[in-house]
């Protein structure tokens, strides 16, 4: 069956909940042992003293290490990313950070890709900083011979452990070229026999509209607070991947006790029903926006993936990994942020607030909001001006989405 089709069911059988046709919230610590030795046999796989055997599964034993809505939602969201396994946080910055910690070590060095959301630029660049773990930012414009030779001019390659990479980046739409992962994998196997861990976070395309898994990413971030959910009244976060890549993140999250909470993960399990629904409709809303805004004297660029303008690299790039350009827009008007918040300040039906892929459009100045720990020379370097406007497309009706953009525009 499709993805779309194993959201109303997969993970969960009704006969072991009274016959309701939805899960119920299981809204508990702690679960009881049907004898001793079962208890003893789930502690030694939870804590990592044996490994299931084959057709084994763990039981209950206490909601920080598994519960029913966490197993369901992250069986579900494993579907979707048509990975192995995944694991489910509380938000989109402790799946992000949980990641980060359970592979990189004092010494070691991450490559990340810029820009990128401005949490995660945070915890890099002065959280991973402070415990001695070195970063090298890199943009869209490095191919894998340039970056591989600043790394290596740095003394630096014996040292890498991660790259992680947000594409479409946030917010300015640019397309970091995932066949990046291949290419450094293969090097650093062949020149130090050495094995990186390759992150991706898909939170503006996935899962519908990018995969990558396909081009040999190991581990998947999401903010599952965004298309995920959509409903704009949750926090979460998500990791997907292959077993193996996903334990060490599990493991250290039953000891920061960052798991998703019941009530949350089976909201989030509600909200997977409607996913492809949802987001076809932002990315249809989206297209005709776009238009509008490529065709509107007032607004000089428009930023999303597969248009014409963003270059021929880009659009190479957006053919060979994009199945969309997805529901996220940037723009820019005047480079002003007198300007830039005069539009904000007039929009009516579309609201001003940071997040993004919800069922309401959402409108942001990324230059002095998510962006603003981001030093403004650097933002200037990466394309992130005082007159960018992000917009997160919902699925209302097109027609009144323009005609908001419109009004605002002209004020």
């Amino acid at each position: 069956m499709k993805p779309e089709s194993h959201m109303m069911s997969f993970g969960y059988n009704p006969d072991w909940s009274e016959g309701s046709v939805k899960p119920p919230i299981f809204q508990t610590s702690t679960f009881v042992f049907k004898t001793a030795e079962d208890g003893k046999r789930f502690f030694e796989v939870a804590y990592g003293k044996d490994s299931l055997k084959k057709h084994e599964q763990i039981g209950l034993i206490y909601s920080r290490i598994n519960n029913p809505n966490m197993q369901i939602l992250e069986e579900r969201l494993a579907v979707l990313e048509e990975a192995e396994e995944s694991a489910a946080f509380e938000s989109g910055m402790s799946a992000i950070s949980t990641t980060m910690l359970a592979y990189l070590k004092p010494g070691d060095l991450v490559l990340f890709s810029k820009p990128t959301y401005g949490g995660t630029h945070h915890f890099i660049n002065n959280f991973l900083k402070e415990i001695g773990v070195h970063s090298i930012g890199f943009n869209h414009d490095e191919n894998f011979e340039v970056l591989w030779g600043r790394v290596k001019k740095n003394n630096h390659l014996d040292k890498l452990k991660m790259i992680y990479i947000e594409t479409p980046a946030n917010p300015t739409n640019s397309l970091i070229d995932l066949d990046i992962i291949k290419q450094f994998k293969s090097k650093m196997l062949k020149e130090f026999n050495k094995e990186i861990k390759a992150v991706v976070d898909n939170t503006y395309l996935g899962p519908l509209w990018q995969k990558p898994i396909n081009f040999e990413a190991d581990l998947v971030c999401y903010s599952a607070t965004k298309f995920l959910n959509g409903h704009s009244d949750l926090i979460a976060g998500a990791v997907m991947g292959d077993h193996e890549s996903i334990l060490p993140i599990k493991t250290l999250r039953t000891f920061l006790g960052s798991m998703i909470a019941p009530y949350t993960a089976w909201l989030l399990t509600r909200s997977l029903e409607t996913l492809h629904i949802r987001m076809t409709q932002q990315e249809k809303n989206t297209i005709e926006i776009v238009e509008f805004l490529q065709e509107h004297s007032k607004v000089k660029h428009v930023f999303y993936p597969g248009l014409e303008s963003m270059g021929a690299k880009q659009n190479e790039i957006y053919k060979k990994q994009c199945l969309s350009g997805g529901a996220m827009i940037s723009f820019t008007i005047e480079d002003s942020e007198e300007s830039a918040f005069k539009l904000l300040n007039s929009l009516k039906l579309i609201k001003l607030a940071v997040s993004l892929g919800s069922n309401e459009s959402l409108a942001q100045h990324p230059y002095s909001m998510t962006h603003t720990d981001i030093p403004n020379e650097e933002k200037k370097s990466i394309g992130i001006s005082e007159g960018l406007i992000r917009l997160s497309v919902g699925i209302e009706n097109a027609n009144d989405l323009i005609q908001d953009l419109a009004q605002a525009l002209e004020k």
